[in-house]
């Protein structure tokens, strides 16, 4: 496999993008009068404007980060063997898993029960975390294959992957492919993934093609980002045909192209834009996984701190806002990446000192 020495900041950037706005739709679920019903604390007052940006981030915020993850791993496999990448990601991806299992998605349940009147009972579950899980069997399933795409370049397979996302084809390849996904699985609502066949299924897809596109070399990025404006214009309008119910029923194959137009501007744009090294995105791209893992713990306590207070519910989103950001970045700067022994809990490596 032909090394790519040179750094994919743009990458860096949408996956500390992505975390960053599922941090803003969570908060948001929390304002809606369905949140509840989802296992969210519920403000007693919704704000239904907010759901409409959050009803277009819905469709690809996820499927984006399955792709991103992908990506990871051809660079990953660069520099490693199989036996050495199954040992860095069980190290990144597994403990902070089961460690999430046991002491983090536990932490928000009971969080909730308290502020509800409920008995407070531990409870081992994956919570949020469950992508986390996903993209370890990912890891596991489709890595023999990948090894084999490094080892034989130049085969049949290999050459074949490289002509297909060389040209469009390869896009159209990936929408039929998500289309067939909900074609065949038919979830309901497409927006549901978490511990879902429907999750698991398109996540499959989106991880293989996400490292598709990177093995295939600068000609896919080329095309993408020719036809950006194309890409974003068609996205906007499948969103504008759901969002405005000018279908009386919205098909899930209209909404999984949507998501690939979607995730394919992000990209496109991305490589435009963002693909330049900076000191803020060598500590967010650090920051963002922790932070991924304990936000919701700081969401749930801020929801059922400033829930209950008298105030209008636009200053109630502000200051959950705030509270859950403060309290990651502060609880990731002052003790997860200053103390050794926590560090490898939350998918960061072991070192003698703080860095």
């Amino acid at each position: 496999m032909t090394a790519i020495n040179t750094r994919r900041y743009d990458i860096d950037w949408i996956r500390v993008i992505a975390i960053g706005l599922l941090l803003i739709y969570h908060i948001a679920i929390g304002f809606q009068p369905w949140g509840l019903f989802i296992g969210f604390i519920q403000s007693e007052n919704s704000i239904s404007a907010i759901w409409t940006p959050m009803s277009m981030l819905n469709v690809w915020r996820i499927p984006l980060l399955f792709f991103v993850s992908g990506m990871g791993v051809f660079f990953a496999i660069q520099r490693r063997s199989w036996k050495a990448l199954i040992k860095e990601r069980t190290g990144r991806i597994l403990i902070p898993y089961l460690f999430g299992i046991a002491c983090i998605a536990p932490l928000h349940i009971i969080i909730l029960q308290h502020y509800y009147g409920q008995k407070m009972t531990y409870i081992l579950n994956s919570g949020h975390l469950w992508f986390l899980g996903n993209i370890f069997v990912y890891v596991l399933l489709l890595s023999p294959f990948f090894f084999y795409l490094k080892k034989h370049e130049n085969g049949r397979i290999g050459l074949l992957i490289k002509k297909v996302f060389q040209s469009p084809f390869g896009f159209m390849v990936i929408v039929l492919s998500l289309t067939a996904e909900v074609l065949i699985v038919q979830p309901n609502p497409y927006e549901l993934y978490a511990q879902t066949w429907h999750g698991f299924f398109l996540g499959l897809l989106a991880f293989l093609f996400g490292f598709c596109c990177v093995y295939s070399g600068k000609e896919f990025w080329g095309f993408i980002l020719k036809w950006r404006w194309l890409l974003i214009l068609v996205a906007v309008a499948l969103y504008s045909i759901r969002i405005l119910g000018l279908q009386p029923q919205i098909q899930n194959y209209l909404v999984a192209a949507e998501t690939c137009f979607w995730v394919f501007s992000v990209f496109a744009f991305g490589y435009k834009y963002l693909n330049k090294p900076s000191k803020a995105l060598n500590y967010l791209s650090q920051a963002a996984y922790p932070i991924y893992i304990i936000h919701m713990a700081f969401l749930y306590l801020g929801s059922s701190l400033i829930f209950p207070l008298d105030i209008p519910v636009e200053l109630q989103f502000v200051l959950v806002v705030t509270f859950t950001f403060v309290g990651c970045f502060g609880f990731y700067e002052l003790i997860i990446r200053r103390v050794w022994f926590l560090r490898p809990l939350f998918g960061l490596k072991i070192k003698a000192k703080a860095e």
